[in-house]
């Protein structure tokens, strides 16, 4: 958990803060699968991202077209992106493109993901997901908190 931001090079590269390296040192992962989510780049470590495919196609009806189309969107874009030596990964161009990534990053760790956003559309995102967010949305997942 937590929010952290760094600069994209000009290449692409750019850092996975030691928090999320030391979680993935300790899973004895070394590449993160990106793909694209909601306007922001995804990413799972390597052994989550086994786990949550093999739920998706045992819970998905083989022949259930948005299903198809969700299943499309989520894995025909994915990467898998290794850690170089630095701790940095390189972000596909097609992925940056997706998530409009400029120079200036934001990378959260949320739940069992990290996200990765464009600093400037992070910035926004917290006055808009709190004005989204219906009252049974909150409701909800605060009942399970307790």
């Amino acid at each position: 958990m937590g929010s952290f931001f760094y600069s994209m090079d000009n290449k692409g590269r750019v850092n996975i803060p030691p928090r999320f390296r030391d979680v993935l040192q300790e899973r004895q992962d070394r590449q993160l699968i990106l793909t694209n989510y909601d306007g922001y780049i995804i990413a799972f470590a390597y052994s989550e991202w086994l786990k949550i495919t093999a739920a998706l196609d045992r819970q998905a009806p083989l022949f259930d077209k948005e299903m198809r189309r969700f299943q499309r969107f989520l894995y025909g874009r994915a990467e898998e992106c290794p850690l170089d030596r630095m701790g940095r990964i390189l972000i596909p161009q097609h992925l940056r493109t997706y998530a409009r990534l400029t120079r200036e990053v934001a990378i959260l760790g949320v739940g069992r993901a990290i996200e990765i956003w464009d600093r400037q559309t992070f910035d926004q995102a917290p006055e808009d997901l709190e004005e989204s967010m219906s009252r049974e949305v909150q409701e909800k997942y605060q009942s399970m908190m307790i």
